[in-house]
């Protein structure tokens, strides 16, 4: 996606208090040693009191007061989801926009899986220069994973899940303050791979028809049985080398660009970054791969726009600097996307929290950055793997 100019971004993550660090869940029995390993998570943020919908409100309200921006201009409210919001038959995306006071905007929810929260930055995107006279956009997500009807460390394979809610403002440069500067969005598309969340089940009547908890790994082993991990691999390889060329051209930016700081994975497990997204990311550039998941898990919908607020808040970028962040979600569509921090002048000028009242966000403690291919780390042993 060719942008017709850059436009601000105010980026913020709401994460629940209350975590699960694998020690724990090693002594309950909800994950193995190995998978503990292959995963390569220290923490997983826990929710239960706070439902998604008030998770992305928390985090809207930041970005709101941030980037000065009253809730009464916003043109369009997009929230982004991959499980239960709260309530059976009901929009999350108006529940969301009331609570802020945003009552001219579009509410709009969005079911791309994990690529969601990337996917609403584009269509905000595409509205604002659709439309001259559209007000800002907010982009919210909102997940938790609680049983009877997600396993966090069990239902799916290659990643366990956390809680948390996120937000980006965006708006048209120069209009508001803004923490990052959008340069270009770059999407492509595998839907073939749909298949490799659904298996041979059929298309049933009822929610939760194929069980009572949601088993992401049983189809994914008909998959793999069936097609083949390589046929995945190939693909992914593929459209995310392609994503990532298209950003880079699309703003300018050479592959081996030294103002290229970060290249920002997705919060998946460690084997499974390794395998599918560390490769073809290390391949086209030539910026340290950076992992910002190791203390937060996968995040649903909401794991490139959480990384964006983690970018906006640390010192991770100098005004100039740039970072590429890339993502993916079932189905399959992988986002790339260029950020820069921009200077003084349009910034917020405030240190920015990531969780309501409790402190520092998770994953500002845990990271890890290095030289290609990306680096993370065995929490039983503390060795790279």
């Amino acid at each position: 996606m060719r942008l017709n100019g850059t436009y601000g971004l105010v980026c913020a993550a709401w994460y629940p208090s209350e975590r699960q660090t694998v020690e724990e869940a090693l002594a309950a029995g909800d994950v193995d040693r190995r998978t503990a390993a292959d995963l390569g998570y220290t923490a997983l943020p826990v929710s239960a009191d706070t439902a998604p919908p008030d998770m992305a409100v928390a985090a809207g309200r930041r970005v709101l007061e941030r980037g000065d921006c009253p809730a009464r201009t916003l043109s369009m409210v997009l929230h982004a989801s991959v499980h239960h919001q709260g309530h059976d038959a009901w929009s999350a995306p108006h529940y969301i926009a009331d609570r802020l006071g945003a009552h001219h905007a579009v509410p709009i929810g969005l079911l791309q899986q994990c690529n969601g929260g990337a996917i609403g930055i584009e269509l905000a995107v595409t509205r604002l220069q659709g439309d001259p006279q559209a007000g800002p956009a907010l982009v919210t997500t909102g997940d938790r994973f609680l049983m009877p009807s997600w396993h966090r460390w069990r239902t799916d394979y290659g990643m366990a899940a956390g809680d948390a809610g996120t937000a980006v403002l965006v708006h048209r440069g120069g209009e508001l303050p803004s923490d990052l500067t959008l340069h270009a969005l770059a999407t492509t598309v595998a839907s073939e791979l749909e298949v490799m969340h659904r298996g041979e089940d059929e298309l049933n009547a009822d929610p939760l028809g194929h069980g009572p908890m949601i088993d992401v790994r049983r189809p994914k082993r008909h998959f793999v049985r069936y097609v083949g991990v390589d046929h995945f691999t190939k693909l992914a390889h593929d459209r995310i080398r392609g994503a990532v060329s298209e950003a880079l051209a699309a703003c300018g930016l050479a592959p081996d660009d030294p103002r290229l700081r970060h290249a920002v994975l997705p919060r998946l497990g460690s084997k499974a970054m390794a395998e599918a997204y560390a490769p073809p990311l290390a391949e086209s550039v030539a910026a340290p791969l950076l992992d910002l998941g190791r203390a937060t898990g996968h995040l649903g919908a909401g794991d490139l726009n959480a990384s964006l607020a983690d970018l906006a808040h640390g010192d991770r970028l100098e005004p100039g600097q740039y970072a590429l962040v890339l993502n993916g979600g079932g189905g399959f569509t992988f986002t790339a996307a260029v950020v820069s921090r921009p200077g003084p002048a349009a910034r917020t000028g405030r240190a920015g929290e990531s969780r309501a009242g409790a402190g520092e966000n998770p994953a500002a403690t845990e990271e890890t950055s290095g030289r290609r291919p990306a680096r993370t780390t065995d929490p039983s042993t503390g060795e790279p793997t």
